[in-house]
């Protein structure tokens, strides 16, 4: 398929919670591709579907040279004790926050083929499924930022060129 243009903050397709999957079709086959494709280029940790447009609950990955997808992923496991890492997302670009993670993160979900997946992982890893399971809950990483940092946050995204 295609690498596919990342929405970018403002949009309302990153606030709104996403869709399940029901019928795995033509359609989401192409979703998947296109999310592979898109999560390929250099310093591309994870991308949703709401990320390029789609509001369904899907998500790829591209952690430690893993690349794969989760349909209807959902947290089923957080563990450690949260802490501050920094931070950056897709549709926010070139703005990094320190933002609480847990240092481990599982989720289960299905592939293509209706089977039953999981993944799980400690740093970036942890981080990705944790941030990707965000965009799918209409949440962004700003929103997950203390007071001060998102008044900062905010003020950068106002003054950034790309908003």
């Amino acid at each position: 398929m295609t690498e596919r243009q990342i929405r970018l903050f403002g949009d309302p397709v990153l606030k709104t919670v996403s869709d399940p999957i029901g019928t795995i079709d033509a359609g989401v086959h192409g979703l998947v591709e296109d999310l592979i494709d898109s999560v390929l280029p250099p310093g591309r940790a994870g991308v949703a579907a709401p990320q390029i447009g789609v509001n369904l609950r899907a998500f790829s990955y591209n952690v430690d040279g893993e690349v794969g997808y989760i349909l209807n992923p959902e947290i089923v496991e957080l563990s450690g004790e949260p802490e501050l890492v920094d931070e950056g997302c897709l549709s926010v670009p070139g703005l990094w926050f320190p933002t609480m993670r847990y240092p481990f993160a599982r989720v289960t979900g299905t592939d293509l083929e209706g089977h039953t997946i999981e993944l799980s992982g400690t740093g970036v890893m942890a981080q990705a499924l944790q941030h990707e399971t965000d965009h799918l809950n209409g949440t962004l990483y700003l929103d997950r930022l203390d007071k001060e940092r998102r008044r900062e946050a905010m003020k950068q995204v106002r003054e950034s060129d790309w908003f």
